[in-house]
């Protein structure tokens, strides 16, 4: 979907912890003020909505929480973490339709003090809250002790290892630079605690070959985005992100989160898909992006994005990563915010709002004259992506 005629007026969100002390309807209202005031827009002139089918906050619920009025337009995109990027995409439709005028986009979730969404999932296959859909596809493998997030990601990231050569240290020096990134930013749950790559080696295992520090944070917190017309944007106090692109998409026979029978289970097909939309309709390319925000729920799925959005070739981005191209000074920093390792696990809303911040100019760890930030959301279903371009 070619989007350039809606953009990112206003983002906001809450402080990221392990025990908010907050209901999560309270963190997605605090949120959605926040970003309505940095978007300089009053709470009543919101007339849709878009979020996650997983989120607890219905959207009466939070125009009642923040004083919104009558809802024109609400959608919620399934599954996961893949849902970030299909939201603000579907917010945008309607904000360029004309079908709504301000579009609140939010995720809001107490995920380490109340539902651990790394713990194993209930003996149905499916997590709580779940469609009966996906009870069924997750079903078969939970008695072959895939129960867990991690558990689904270590079989393709042993794979990935046996094709290519990869090794466990090439899935740490992806954590050392994302928890380096989160070191110098004060909004990140890991600020001023960087990690080495001997500390990744010695972590404890949790689906080997995945350690602890190879899975991201469980998180309590909520953020929210302002999403308007673009013909809003001259009037805007600050400088909007233009939603020069946005995609969904899934690979053929996909599962869920991972496909376990795909003929090869190394690759991301869905995110190659949603990257040739991306590349086509923003008719822009992977070497036009100053940064990406990539999803890192797992450090292996970092080097297979780079690959399937088309920074390099297959079984190459490990070399990618230990040349220091993703840091502060290569030639596509990586999650400058420290991503969902380092900063927080908002299910990938809190990278769109680093993109948000990278195109003004105002990122803690800012990448100078950033102009186009390409962001993921998710692998597996749904699997979304965006490209954002700073207004000019």
């Amino acid at each position: 979907m070619t989007a350039t005629k809606a953009v990112i007026a206003g983002i906001g969100a809450t402080g990221f912890s392990k025990d908010s002390g907050r209901s999560e309807t309270r963190l997605a209202a605090d949120a959605a003020l926040d970003a309505l005031a940095d978007a300089g827009i009053s709470p009543e002139e919101v007339d849709g909505m878009a979020t996650f089918t997983m989120d607890p906050t219905s959207e009466i619920a939070l125009a009642r929480e923040i004083g919104a009025g009558a809802l024109r337009f609400f959608t919620r995109v399934p599954y996961g973490g893949g849902a970030a990027c299909g939201a603000v995409a579907q917010a945008a439709m309607a904000a360029a339709s004309g079908t709504a005028d301000v579009v609140l986009v939010y995720r809001a979730f107490n995920e380490r003090s109340g539902r651990r969404y790394g713990r194993a999932v209930p003996q149905d296959g499916a997590p709580t809250g779940a469609p009966a859909s996906q009870a069924l596809e997750l079903g078969w493998h939970v008695p072959a002790g895939l129960a867990t997030p991690a558990a689904w990601a270590a079989l393709p990231a042993r794979r990935y290892m046996h094709e290519y050569g990869a090794t466990g240290e090439d899935f740490g020096r992806v954590a050392v630079q994302m928890r380096a990134n989160a070191a110098t930013n004060p909004r990140a749950w890991f600020h001023r605690r960087p990690i080495t790559l001997e500390e990744h080696q010695a972590s404890r295992w949790v689906a080997e070959p995945l350690r602890l520090l190879d899975c991201c944070q469980e998180s309590d917190g909520g953020v929210a985005l302002v999403v308007v017309g673009a013909r809003r944007a001259r009037s805007l106090p600050r400088p909007p992100a233009v939603i020069e692109a946005a995609a969904q998409g899934s690979g053929a026979g996909q599962l869920t989160m991972v496909d376990f029978y795909r003929d090869d289970i190394a690759a991301l097909p869905e995110m190659a898909a949603v990257a040739e939309r991306l590349w086509a309709d923003s008719g822009l390319g992977p070497g036009d992006m100053d940064a990406a925000i990539l999803y890192d729920h797992f450090t292996p799925y970092v080097l297979m994005q780079l690959e399937a959005l088309g920074y390099c070739k297959r079984g190459q981005a490990p070399a990618l990563v230990a040349d220091g191209r993703i840091g502060p000074g290569g030639d596509l920093p990586v999650n400058p915010h420290g991503g969902q390792l380092g900063e927080a696990y908002i299910h990938g809303m809190n990278g769109i709002a680093e993109a948000v911040r990278q195109l003004r100019g105002t990122a803690a760890n800012q990448v100078p004259g950033a102009g186009h930030v390409l962001v993921t959301a998710g692998t597996g279903v749904p699997t979304s992506g965006l490209v954002l371009g700073a207004y000019s």
